[in-house]
């Protein structure tokens, strides 16, 4: 029998014992060493050669992830180990680093309890280390921290041991800045990290030996060791007497916590909306195997042979070939085709995956990542919401016409498998918009057509998105339907910076509040009380209010004053690009009391029309995504690199001084992002590193905005000069 059929045996033995199970995700900044460090828990369970770990790179089995060596997706694995005389199962996720895959990383933190942050020993905490950090404790896993390439402190910076131990200090410091911002208050003490505690390591995952202050004691090592073989490269000895595999297999096991423990305080803020005291609330809380089925899924693969494949993480109850499963946005039930394990890119089947675990889901049709299934109906789970927005479009068109149902296919597999992708189509012109969170992003999506799914395509320049708001008040303005029998009266306000950005985040789902939850938050962020009962709609950012009293048939016509009011929250009035930072009010309404003469046709202007109106009265400002960009240079060029970053409206917001090496932090508009790389590498002679994160929409400048409108009202091909107010007045 090969060895991975085992394998497989070994684990699906080892899921019904969830003491004894560890749900972890490796996550950490572009290139700190997170698949490298996956390779040396891979080989020790058995399923590749020791001397290949750190370079074979097993979880990075995609093409495009061998050819870039980035980690683009998240990669499941479930390894079974045996320590201090016990058997254990470790369901591993290898996530991205890379900003533009920030997603992977987001819904793998919905999986798992425990996450182990690798952070280069050089370079220290990133953007992106503390992005990872801030998700993982919003989504209550808990930390432990590996500080990575040490070797490197000594070999390449010359550190002595007492600066190595100081540099070790800092890290660990911003670290737990993080934690005691956003870990909850009754586990903060427990999750903060410190050498003393045993819940911090450090080594070099590629010549695989790792150190922490159990591992110091139980094999009789001291850090000048470290520091003098290092110094010898003499990193033989060093995987001799403390090899990474034994330190972070120690660590996961006794400092990360079983599903057991972890669903008792994960359910109540994963299943907010839920009620505790039903059957499935309380085998939640307990992981009970015997419950109802409750599952997450955090994933979606699209599988040639089987069609769409759910990953999930098991929450309730056991699921196997056979479970009818209730699927929460579909509302209907479909029967379970097959169970599997996903062993890096195989997926292979199994019996039956119990409660705590996470496996693979065979029958689905139309699930989405974040959606809820379960045996019975209940309330879904928190969405999982992505904490950047898609920044950059391409118009995709094939080739060939015979071609086009192919795409249409492609692109609604690949919207599955990574939700951060948005598709939609040109009506005037029949091109498919593909948006994504950057270039990287976008290209990978373009092979995946070309090479993978054998469509040939064209496509365009990639084009900014940009959204449009409001800086005041505007109205109230009424609206009169075509037929004159229907007035709607509205005004429109900005929405306060507190409230909107509790709904960029998430913390108030999209749609008519239905918890008491959501009504608190609401007055908690400023809405009168009266007014959070009679919220009509939330919807990307904005906020749709009935503040009349007393209007005959208005509930008849609710649907579509929703539809209409979504319509314009989708295509501004100006440049019609999506709004947000809008709260629209409706405060006076006369109707036919004959619905024949309130359909669609007529009370979708009625109601576009105003608030459109009031909009404009309320003076339309323009909003441009950013990214936070972080330069590592020598500090010669300095200046040369503030010089090129200022003429691309960069706003410097730090810049470090370390030895020899200048660290700055800039914020640019993507808009000017373009051809960045070949300009830095010319203002540094090639010698800087760059790293970049989302940094949410800002505000263009005023003597740019009717420039920028006028440019995409000609590329959308509408008139170059935008409606004013009387446009939209009866």
């Amino acid at each position: 029998m090969a060895r991975k059929e085992v394998v497989v045996e070994e684990v699906q033995k080892l899921m019904e014992n969830s003491v004894n199970i560890r749900n972890v995700a490796i996550v950490a900044h572009v290139d700190h060493g997170k698949t490298t460090l996956t390779d040396s828990l891979v080989a020790r369970a058995g399923l590749i050669s020791k001397e290949l770990a750190g370079a074979q790179r097993v979880m990075d089995f995609d093409e495009q992830e061998a050819a870039r060596g980035i980690t683009i997706k998240s990669a499941n694995i479930s390894l079974g180990f045996k320590f201090e005389g016990q058997d254990y199962l470790i369901n591993l996720i290898d996530t991205p680093g890379h900003v533009d895959f920030g997603f992977h990383v987001v819904r793998a933190m919905r999986a798992v309890d425990g996450v182990c942050l690798v952070i280069d020993a050089v370079e220290g905490v990133m953007p992106q280390t503390e992005t990872n950090l801030r998700q993982a404790l919003k989504e209550r896993a808990k930390p432990i921290l590996f500080i990575n390439k040490v070797d490197r402190l000594i070999n390449e910076l010359k550190l002595d041991s007492a600066a190595m131990q100081e540099k070790f200090i800092k890290i660990i410091t911003q670290v737990n800045k993080i934690i005691s911002a956003n870990a909850p208050a009754d586990k903060k003490d427990d999750w903060l990290i410190g050498v003393e505690k045993g819940n911090v390591a450090f080594g070099t995952a590629y010549n695989k030996w790792a150190l922490s202050i159990t591992s110091m004691k139980r094999f009789n090592i001291s850090f000048k060791d470290i520091y003098d073989k290092c110094r010898e490269e003499d990193h033989k000895f060093l995987v001799e007497k403390s090899p990474l595999d034994d330190v972070l297999l120690e660590m996961v096991i006794k400092h990360l916590p079983s599903p057991k423990v972890a669903q008792a305080y994960r359910t109540p803020v994963l299943w907010k909306g839920g009620d505790l005291e039903t059957d499935e609330g309380k085998s939640m809380l307990a992981c009970d195997p015997e419950g109802n089925p409750v599952a997450v899924v955090f994933g979606v693969v699209y599988d040639e042979h089987a069609g769409e494949v759910a990953v999930a993480r098991i929450f309730s109850g056991t699921i196997q070939k056979g479970t009818e499963l209730y699927i929460a946005s579909l509302k209907k039930t479909a029967k379970v085709q097959q169970v599997g394990i996903f062993m890096g890119q195989d997926r292979v089947a199994a019996e039956r995956i119990r409660a705590g675990n996470i496996g693979a889901l065979v029958g689905l049709k139309d699930v989405y990542v974040g959606e809820t299934v379960s045996s019975r109906q209940i309330t879904p789970f928190e969405q999982i919401k992505h904490y950047s927005e898609p920044v950059i479009t391409k118009s995709i068109e094939v080739k060939e016409q015979k071609d086009l149902p192919k795409l249409i296919e492609a692109l609604r597999s690949i919207s599955k498998e990574d939700p951060t992708i948005k598709v939609s189509l040109n009506q005037d012109t029949g091109e498919h918009l593909v948006s994504g969170n950057g270039e990287l992003h976008l290209e990978i999506i373009e092979y995946k057509i070309e090479k993978e799914k054998k469509i040939p395509i064209i496509t365009s320049p990639p084009i900014v998105l940009y959204s449009e708001t409001i800086k005041g008040k505007g109205g109230p303005v009424e609206g009169k339907s075509p037929n004159k029998h229907n007035r709607l009266k509205v005004t429109v306000e900005a929405i306060n910076p507190e409230l909107l950005e509790a709904l960029q985040k998430g913390e108030i789902a999209d749609g008519k509040p239905k918890v008491r939850e959501d009504y608190e938050k609401l007055i908690e962020l400023g809405l009168e009380r009266d007014e959070a009962r009679k919220v009509y709609d939330i919807y990307h950012g904005n906020m749709f209010i009935n503040a009349t009293k007393g209007i005959q048939y208005l509930n008849e016509v609710e649907e579509l004053m929703i539809q209409g009011f979504r319509e314009c929250m989708n295509q501004g009035p100006k440049a019609k690009e999506k709004v947000t930072g809008v709260l629209v009010r409706l405060v006076d309404a006369t109707l036919h009391e004959d619905n024949i003469h309130r359909g669609p046709a007529q009370m979708l202007p009625t109601i576009r029309r105003p608030i459109y109106a009031c909009m404009i009265q309320a003076e339309i400002a323009l909003l441009e995504p950013k990214q936070k960009v972080l330069i590592n240079t020598l500090g010669e060029y300095s200046g040369d690199v503030i010089n090129m970053t200022n003429g691309r409206r960069g706003v410097l917001e730090a810049m470090e001084q370390e030895g020899e090496n200048a660290v700055i932090t800039t914020v640019l508009p993507v808009a000017e992002m373009f051809g960045f790389a070949n300009d830095l590498r010319g203002a540094t002679q090639g010698r800087a590193i760059w790293y970049q994160e989302y940094a949410g929409y800002h505000q263009v400048p005023r003597d740019l905005t009717e420039k920028i409108i006028r440019q995409i009202r000609e590329r959308k091909g509408e008139k170059p000069d935008a409606p004013d107010v009387t446009f939209f007045m009866d």
